[in-house]
């Protein structure tokens, strides 16, 4: 009796829960404002797809002048809404970030800034873009860093780990590889890293050391296999070969963190202008040009790479040397390279004369009506 009892609870009981599950993945009709949609229901099965527009001076809040959204597991694929035809919706900034509104759609002069993804800047440093009228203006463009690397090339018999692969690295960014069953680096540095555009050069996976089994040779001089299985000698007790000194020079020249080399260098007419763990980057100074690359890294040495130059770029006018020349000078004037600057002539009044400074070098114009000089005219 009792199982035949529960049997009918069964038969009861599974219909009602199926009847349950269907409705929890139902969609119950949408609530729009400023517009229509269909098909008209009150409730849509799952995979159930229905299309609305807006009235006029409305807009879906999905590209188009009209939409379609359909029922997933109890949930509209975007909940149709009509919005103000003046309003923007996200825009697309590939390689950027921005806060983004929760209702999906942005009010008539909102303005949003953006953040680049790492190994990417702001072109023209513009990080802001306003809505107006439906349409978003000034939008930034995120362009890859010159500082940036691509991805780490590959190393023969190695594997990036803790490190998912990406096309675009920032500047000084780390990457530790792992040499496969019977080969390894010499030392525990089994890192590279991304300076100035470049991966640096890590040590490269060799194979362990063998010893040759039935031969004299054991104990404290070491074989390596080369890629046709043979062994080779590597070393020997009381000397170095040629591989073991070409890999203490290698090593000698390894990239390391700025800490290692201490005290930064001094460029003159040049400040620091940015700081990483593994470079520095410098600028000279207003009326100076750069002279070689501008990031400096630190060796294994101690030593530091190459500095940049700040060289001299710009001219001096001094009033000493050119009062005679009909024009007015007070005191001492400095021209960037390739500038121009005007100044009045003692007579007639009202004309002036055009002195640019040229790889170094004052040159100056007669003296000129000012339209003249307007015009390009003046000589």
């Amino acid at each position: 009796m009792n199982m035949r009892y529960l049997g009918l609870v069964l038969l009861i009981w599974f219909p009602g829960v199926l009847h349950a599950q269907i409705a929890a993945q139902s969609c119950s009709a949408p609530k729009l404002d400023g517009g229509f949609f269909a098909p008209k229901q009150e409730t849509y099965s799952h995979g159930t797809e229905l299309s609305y527009t807006c009235d006029t001076g409305r807009k879906p809040v999905v590209k188009g002048w009209w939409a379609t959204s359909t029922c997933q597991t109890g949930k509209w694929s975007h909940t149709p809404q009509c919005i103000d035809e003046a309003a923007c919706l996200p825009p697309e900034m590939p390689n950027a970030k921005y806060t983004e509104n929760q209702n999906g759609w942005y009010e008539d002069g909102h303005i949003i800034r953006i953040t680049c993804d790492k190994g990417y800047e702001p072109k023209g440093q513009d990080v802001t873009a306003i809505c107006i009228n439906g349409t978003w203006f000034s939008v930034p463009v995120c362009e890859k860093s010159i500082l940036a690397c691509g991805e780490p090339p590959k190393i023969p018999h190695a594997v990036i780990i803790h490190q998912r692969y990406q096309e675009m690295f920032a500047v000084d960014s780390e990457v530790q590889y792992e040499c496969e069953d019977g080969y390894t680096v010499e030392g525990a540095e089994k890192s590279i890293f991304c300076i100035a555009g470049t991966w640096t050069k890590g040590p490269p996976c060799r194979a362990r050391p063998t010893i040759e089994h039935g031969g004299s040779t054991v104990g404290t001089t070491g074989w390596e296999d080369t890629e046709q299985g043979r062994g080779t000698e590597t070393g020997a007790v009381g000397g170095s070969s040629a591989t073991s000194g070409s890999n203490d020079r290698d090593s000698q020249r390894a990239f390391m963190s700025i800490d290692h080399c201490g005290e930064h260098p001094n460029v003159p007419n040049s400040d620091v202008v940015q700081v990483n763990r593994m470079s520095l980057k410098y600028q000279c100074n207003s009326f100076y040009t750069q002279v070689g690359s501008d990031t400096v890294t630190c060796y294994s040495d101690g030593s530091w790479s190459d500095l940049p130059i700040c060289k001299e770029a710009f001219c001096v006018v001094d009033h000493t040397r050119y009062r005679w020349d009909n024009f007015q000078l007070s005191g001492v004037e400095y021209i960037k390279d390739g500038e121009k600057k005007t100044f009045p002539c003692t007579y007639p009044s009202n004309w002036s004369r055009v002195f640019q400074c040229i790889n170094g070098r004052i040159h100056y114009t007669s003296c000129c009506h000012y339209y003249d000089i307007q015009r390009g005219l003046c000589r």
